[in-house]
């Protein structure tokens, strides 16, 4: 099933709740629902992990996992997908939804080359924040909503995939029974 792809690649709810950085969110981790694998608590978290992901924030992370917490979805899915937003991936994804946000709000995109300087970034921060949130939020909301929707149907496809298998399986035991 998809369950058993999943728990390939996240930590246990034992390995998260024995942390002792986390010690201090006390009972909040022993929501059995933060580590469910079914089908709304992964698609949840697929739109949170995906949406925070786009966000131009510090902090990720934290942000992901507060969400899980606050919607009750999962936990390690929901923190494993802001990291789509990694420092070799950030300036591709910032720079479309930058352009996203210029084409929303109908300003002119920058045509200066950008430095990786902080006296860059703070003398051009007035002319990028605004495309850039909008777009982060509009993309973010767009990959959160496919991630949902997308994990939906597969979870769906996957269950009516293996149901049939099985049916198909005992009609052939069945078949070969009677021979």
């Amino acid at each position: 099933m998809a369950r058993n792809l999943l728990k390939r690649f996240i930590p246990t709810p034992a390995a998260i709740k024995s942390n002792p950085a986390l010690q201090f969110l006390g009972d909040l981790l022993h929501d059995p629902n933060l580590f469910h694998l079914n089908r709304h608590s992964v698609s949840v978290a697929f739109f949170w992990g995906l949406l925070i992901a786009l966000l131009p924030i510090p902090g990720q992370m934290p942000v992901a996992a507060g969400a899980a917490l606050l919607f009750r979805c999962n936990l390690p899915i929901t923190v494993a997908l802001t990291w789509i937003t990694n420092p070799l991936t950030m300036p591709f994804f910032f720079f479309i939804t930058y352009q996203v946000g210029s084409l929303i709000l109908q300003s002119q995109p920058l045509m200066v080359e950008p430095e990786l300087t902080w006296d860059w970034l703070a003398n051009e921060f007035g002319h990028l924040w605004k495309p850039l949130l909008a777009g982060s939020v509009l993309t973010g909301l767009i990959f959160g909503g496919l991630g949902y929707f997308g994990m939906q149907f597969y979870w769906r496809w996957h269950v009516n995939h293996n149901w049939k298998k099985r049916q198909k399986n005992r009609a052939e035991k069945a078949a070969e029974e009677q021979k």
